[in-house]
């Protein structure tokens, strides 16, 4: 009896130190209770725990990589698009983190998806395309906000995909060659306006200067002349008919 008896209280020793040795990795903390009230956050290492009087929950310091399913949002030009994000998040405060909320990446998760959908809405398609730093920085300032009573660190939050119905993506696309064709003519008809003003300024200078317009006159004929036509028309300045006009007018 006494063999047997000194057998099994060497196995109860032996199954009492196996539940009782817990052991923590670097980036893992435990969370332990004593009698189902909070006691202490342990880690890593060598941990050890009475069994019955105490347990433990183990947590991961690690960043989580988590990715938001597609959401259906309506954006403040009512354009019905699905936009999905991945969010970067990590526990900073294990005790709070479990004793907290229930299930914390669950958590997570559902304020995510709410706060994705509530930030895009308040803005317009065109703000979603081309500010998505912006987007992605208010998101991760709002989820930041409400997950540190949980103990959570939200680090950043990137949209991944704007996916847009292929009717509103013809539509945008016929706005966007309008887009362009009204530049094209606002272009071109701020050209001709300064195209106008220095013929204006030329015009003015050669009033002033007589042999300018002479110059003007002869590099004209030169440039006629180098024309393969059989008819040259030949522009008489005015200032040499004036007299001729002048002599009319007397004589009558």
């Amino acid at each position: 009896m006494g063999l047997y008896s000194s057998a099994f209280l060497v196995i109860v020793i032996a199954f009492f130190l196996f539940s009782a040795i817990r052991i923590l990795r670097e980036y893992q903390r435990g969370v332990v209770f004593m009698l189902g009230r909070f006691w202490k956050v342990k880690g890593p290492g060598l941990i050890i725990i009475i069994p019955v009087i105490q347990q433990m929950v183990k947590v991961d310091l690690r960043t989580i990589v988590m990715d938001v399913p597609p959401q259906d949002v309506i954006s403040r030009d009512n354009v019905s698009v699905k936009v999905n994000a991945v969010v970067y998040f990590r526990v900073i405060d294990p005790q709070r983190a479990i004793i907290q909320v229930e299930d914390f990446y669950s958590a997570t998760s559902q304020l995510a998806q709410t706060t994705l959908r509530s930030v895009l809405g308040k803005h317009e398609l065109d703000e979603m395309l081309a500010e998505r730093d912006k987007l992605n920085a208010d998101i991760q300032r709002l989820l930041d906000a409400s997950t540190d009573a949980w103990g959570i660190k939200v680090s950043s939050v990137e949209i991944k995909h704007v996916d847009i119905d292929p009717t509103m993506v013809r539509a945008i696309a016929r706005q966007a060659e309008a887009e362009r064709e009204r530049r094209a003519k606002v272009i071109h008809a701020e050209g001709e306006q300064q195209a106008a003003e220095k013929l204006v300024q030329a015009a003015d200078l050669m009033s002033k200067n007589p042999q300018a317009l002479q110059l003007r006159y002869m590099q004209t004929l030169s440039g006629m002349a180098n024309e393969k036509s059989s008819t040259i028309v030949f522009p008489l300045p005015m200032d040499l008919i004036t007299p001729f006009i002048d002599l009319i007018k007397k004589e009558k």
